[in-house]
Order: structure tokens, then C-alpha cells, then sequence
């Protein structure tokens, strides 16, 4: 299975990209699902058509769903939830404020991935396309596997075991004093399956042969700011992009005076895009003079998009970016082909870091794990320049 992730910040049009991916996706006669996982589902009136949290058939080939976390959190954590409900409620909370608190934070986005890995295992369609809320908290519920992964098995799994074997002799004494029940089988053994769930899950989301992100951004500051944080994170967790769509560029043909600020303030910021997110290929998509809703608008939309070409391509196979730890010491490396050491200058300003090769500029917005540090060295290696950070606090 094929897997597209759409994302970016919120109101930059991912949404419409990522039913006209749909579209294009089976014309070409693939099965095709469009799932969004963003809680401010605006999918369906992408299309303009009701959409449920079961794929329902817009077309030939095409399927689209809403994510409805609730009912998602309730087929996977629902013994969990159930018995967190019953202890907060034996502390004296209410039943509408138990509920709530027992929903934990981050479950609805992290179910949302979830979701998307039983598609992946049951194979009834060949491409997955996911319009995503921005991805940076989910993602980093991606290193659970690595941080809890030894907890889990040196620690839970016997604790589980030993739970489940006292619990008959322990209960008849435990219950009328805490005014709750010691956890059962089913609730004990929900964590270590969820784990198990998000272990397979990141092995799908970093086969970049499999999964690749398009990150979608409009050329103002703020977006394309949220836009390279978004590819840093992503990179720290070896989530692939390989396209960049810079949406809702005001066409030449528009000569109203209104605009000529706009028009000039964003030439400044596509020649930003591109250059900050080089090697990536960059789509450029024009402002239209329709709200994109509904299956004409989105044809349009298809067409300016991708003409003849295979939204399931790989459009860059190189890991642009990467984080690499080595013996407590983090490095980060970016694709520069072709550019020699010696043209390279760095600094650093707050959580960006500027690179200055030429006359070109660009600005990275670093990774929390890297923001506070500072470079302390850099080499140019396999069309790769590595630079190295330092905790400069260290005595």
C-alpha cells in the first residue's frame, strides 16, 4: 500500500490537495482512501458530500472517511477509558468529568495513526492518502517504542503477568476499601498491545519506499516558519518528505493595485520556499476565483496539480534532512549536493540555524532536541554537510 500524508498549518488548503491527490489517484484505477484524522474535519465539504467514520464511495476507485476519535478511542482504549472512568469516579468525580479526564492527551491524534495502520494491514486499498491535523505532537508519540520499549518488556509484561495471577485473591479485600476494582485482563493487557500497535505502526511511516509526507504551505512568513519546523520534526523521526506544495500563489493575470503588495511580499517568499526546502521539488498552485468545494472545483485543482503524472511516485528519494545521535552527541546532516565546504556559513539565532551558501540564504528551524545546543563543527561527507552540536553548558 502506497501512504500520503498531507500536512501543514492549518487553513493552507491541505485538505483540497489531498481530495485532488484522491481524485487523480483513481482516475489512474487505483483503490484509493482519503482519510482525514484532523479534528477540524473539513474533508466532506471538500467534496460536498456527508462522510462518516466508515469509507463511504464518492466516485469509481475513490473512498473517503472522517475520523471520528471517539468511537476509534472506544474500540481501542475502551476497557482502559472504562476503568479509569470507574476510579475517578470512586474519587468523587462526576460521571460527565470522569469521562473526560479519562480520555489522555494526545490519544485522539495517536488513535488517528492507528487507524491508518489497520488499512495498511488489511489491504483493501492500494493507496492511503491522510489529510492530517499538523503532525508535530503525534509524531513525537512515535518514540514510545524506542524510550518504552525496554519498560515494556523487562517491566510490564511480568508485572502484567503477576497482576492477573493475584488479582481473584486480592479483590475481595481491595474493592470495599478503595471503592474501586483491581484492573482485569482485559484493561492490563491494553497498554502493551496499543504499544505494539505503534511499534509496527513506526516501521510503516519510515519506509520511505511506502510512506511519504507532502507538506502543504502559502508563501507568508508565518506558514512557511510552521512549515520547516513541521519538516524538522519529521525528519527526527525519519518520516520522509518528498514534495513541497506552495499553495495560493495570486496569478500574474491579477493586476488589481489591491494586490500588488501581496503579489510582491509573496515573490519574496515562493523564492524562500524553494530555496529553504532545496533539493525537495516544489508544486506551485495558483490562488483561484472559487472556493474549492466540491468535485468540479477539485478537477480543476487535479489538473493544476499533476496534469499526467502518478501522484504514487516518489518524488525525491533522498533523505533531505536527518538527525543522527552518536554517543550523546547529535548531528545534523542536510543534503547539499554539488556544494563544496568551503561556500558554507553557519550561526545560529534562537531555534533557527541560518546557512548561508553564496548568495543563498536559508533558515532551519531545529528540532527541540537540537535548539538548545550549538554547532560545534561541520563537514561536508557524501553530498551531506554534517554539523555537529555541542551542550556548550557542559563543564
Amino acid at each position: 500500500m502506497r501512504v500520503i500524508l498531507m500536512t501543514g498549518k492549518g487553513g493552507v488548503g491541505k485538505t483540497s490537495v489531498a481530495a485532488a491527490t484522491g481524485l487523480r489517484c483513481a482516475e489512474l484505477g487505483y483503490q484509493t482512501l482519503v482519510l482525514s484524522t484532523d479534528p477540524a474535519h473539513s474533508l466532506a465539504d471538500s467534496f460536498d458530500i456527508e462522510l462518516g467514520h466508515a469509507p463511504q464511495k464518492i466516485r469509481p476507485n475513490l473512498w473517503g472517511a472522517e475520523l471520528d476519535a471517539l468511537q476509534e478511542l472506544e474500540g481501542n482504549w475502551g476497557a482502559v477509558k472504562r476503568y479509569i472512568t470507574q476510579v475517578l469516579q470512586a474519587r468523587g468525580l462526576d460521571g460527565v468529568q470522569a469521562e473526560e479526564l479519562a480520555i489522555l492527551p494526545g490519544m485522539d491524534e495517536i488513535f488517528g495513526l492507528v487507524r491508518m495502520k489497520r488499512h495498511y494491514d488489511e489491504g483493501e486499498f492500494d493507496v492511503l492518502i491522510i489529510d492530517s491535523a499538523p503532525t508535530g505532537t503525534a509524531l513525537r508519540l512515535l518514540s514510545l517504542p524506542e524510550v518504552g520499549g525496554w519498560y515494556m518488556r523487562r517491566f510490564y509484561k511480568p508485572f502484567q503477568n503477576i497482576s492477573v495471577a493475584l488479582r481473584p485473591l486480592v479483590e475481595p479485600f481491595f474493592r470495599p476499601i478503595a471503592g474501586f476494582s483491581l484492573p482485569d485482563k482485559e484493561v492490563m493487557d491494553a497498554p502493551y498491545e496499543f504499544y505494539e500497535q505503534i511499534e509496527a505502526l513506526e516501521k510503516v511511516l519510515t519506509d520511505n519506499t511506502q510512506t511519504s509526507v507532502r507538506l502543504v504551505t502559502n508563501p507568508e512568513k508565518m506558514v512557511i516558519k510552521e512549515s520547516l519546523r513541521a519538516h524538522a520534526y519529521l525528519s527526527l523521526y525519519n518520516v520522509a518528505t518528498d514534495l513541497v506544495v506552495a499553495n495560493r500563489i495570486i496569478p500574474s493575470v491579477v493586476q488589481d493595485p489591491f494586490f500588488q503588495r501581496w503579489k510582491e511580499s509573496q515573490e519574496q517568499y515562493r523564492q524562500e520556499i524553494h530555496d529553504n526546502f532545496h533539493p525537495l521539488p516544489v508544486k506551485e498552485v495558483p490562488l483561484f476565483s472559487e472556493e474549492m468545494c466540491g468535485l468540479a472545483a477539485l478537477e480543476r485543482l487535479k489538473e493544476t496539480l499533476y496534469k499526467d503524472e502518478d501522484p504514487t511516485q516518489v518524488y525525491y528519494k533522498e533523505t533531505t534532512l536527518r538527525v543522527v545521535q552518536e554517543e550523546n552527541q547529535y548531528s545534523l546532516e542536510i543534503y547539499l549536493p554539488g556544494i563544496p565546504k568551503d561556500q558554507v556559513q553557519l550561526s545560529k539565532t534562537g531555534d533557527e540555524l541560518n546557512i548561508t551558501i553564496g548568495n543563498h540564504r536559508r533558515n532551519l528551524v531545529l528540532p527541540q532536541a537540537l535548539a538548545a545546543l550549538q554547532p560545534g563543527g561541520a563537514k561536508m561527507e557524501d553530498d551531506y554537510l554534517k554539523i555537529r552540536f555541542a551542550d556548550n553548558t557542559r563543564v
